[in-house]
């Protein structure tokens, strides 16, 4: 076997199980909230987080494969560098991704709590009710 070949075995060893890792931990923790967002509706968020992990399989696993060419790697030394860039490039792919997905996740769930906000009175250019609330 050429040191290419075990370059990328090595790689796609490392990177397959890191996006189903990945994937599965942000499916079981992004599940909570979905919840949240849809109001508590379990089976739209289910559906939902199914849909957003297939849609990162596919961009991960997608981008991995497409990244997976490397030039030729005469020696284990070449395998090793080479691998630590490619490894390192996935790696912080994954991590944008991540912190997009939990940007995503955070917008959506702050528009849903504005949402069931009650109305605010109306406030002069102080922040002062126009009119005062009457007591409860």
């Amino acid at each position: 076997m050429s040191w290419t070949i075990a370059g990328y075995v090595g790689y796609l060893v490392i990177t397959v199980p890191l996006t189903i890792w990945v994937a599965s931990t942000l499916s079981r923790n992004g599940r909570v909230f979905l919840a949240d967002v849809f109001g508590g509706d379990d089976a739209l968020a289910d559906a939902v987080n199914r849909l957003l992990v297939v849609g990162f399989y596919l961009l991960n696993l997608g981008f991995v494969s497409l990244y997976l060419r490397s030039g030729v790697s005469n020696s284990a030394e070449d395998v090793f560098d080479v691998l630590s860039v490619k490894v390192g490039v996935v790696l912080l792919t994954l991590g944008v991704l991540h912190f997009f997905n939990v940007y995503v996740f955070n917008r959506l769930r702050r528009r849903h709590r504005l949402d069931q906000m009650p109305p605010m009175p109306p406030t002069t250019q102080y922040g002062v009710p126009a009119y005062p609330m009457s007591p409860r």
